[in-house]
């Protein structure tokens, strides 16, 4: 392994991580609101709007996110939809993420109490008022630990994205291999950085997830 190679390639690659980051960011929250009106459709009485979202979910679920991207990217300008690789990416990313998150908080709704629907029932409360005042706020505490698992696993599959030429850290390292010949540089110097990344956000959503347990 030759350290200087590692040296002129480590600032490179951690500038690209911050792409990771910021591509793993923008999807999850963007996937989180997706989720939580895709729950609740999926929870309503609407059968319609109920099957509408249980095809979604069944769509981005069980099919690859690697189908995904290429369908985003390479697929819609057949249609005359051409997307830049970062809108692709956030699309395919944050749809991908929506699907997921739409579960979680679905599961995290149904672990609150029955209870608590039928007293914001008797006091007069609307549907959506319970959800937002009540059941949503309930929901989130609950939910911390499998999205702290979906954020994890999204940092790590936005590498994905480097098949459709999205410069984030999998493809700078592809990048870097070629021009230097150096294929255990760079991919010792990218697996470092998603140890780190991912370690330093396993131990904040830990915290969240033990502040949280106090209360």
């Amino acid at each position: 392994m030759d350290t200087n190679i590692l040296k002129d390639m480590f600032p490179i690659l951690l500038k690209a991580s911050i792409m990771t980051i910021e591509l793993t960011v923008i999807s999850v929250v963007l996937g989180s609101v997706i989720g939580i009106f895709v729950s609740l459709l999926k929870l309503g009485k609407n059968k319609i709007v109920s099957g509408m979202a249980s095809l979604y979910t069944w769509l981005f679920r069980g099919t690859p996110m690697l189908l995904q991207l290429f369908v985003f990217y390479y697929g819609l300008p057949f249609v005359g939809i051409e997307l830049s690789p970062m809108q692709a990416a956030i699309l395919g990313l944050s749809l991908n993420s929506g699907a997921y998150m739409a579960e979680i908080i679905r599961g995290g709704i149904l672990s609150v109490d029955k209870g608590q629907f039928e007293a914001c029932s008797a006091l007069g409360f609307t549907y959506m008022q319970t959800m937002r005042k009540v059941i949503l706020p309930q929901t989130f505490k609950n939910i911390i630990p499998p999205v702290g698992n979906e954020f994890i696993t999204m940092l790590k599959d936005t590498s994905l994205v480097s098949v459709i030429a999205m410069s984030e850290l999998m493809r700078t390292a592809q990048l870097q291999l070629s021009a230097t010949a150096k294929p255990v540089e760079a991919l010792f110097i990218a697996g470092v950085l998603y140890l780190f990344m991912t370690t330093i956000f396993t131990t904040i959503f830990g915290g969240f997830e033990k502040k949280l347990s106090v209360y």
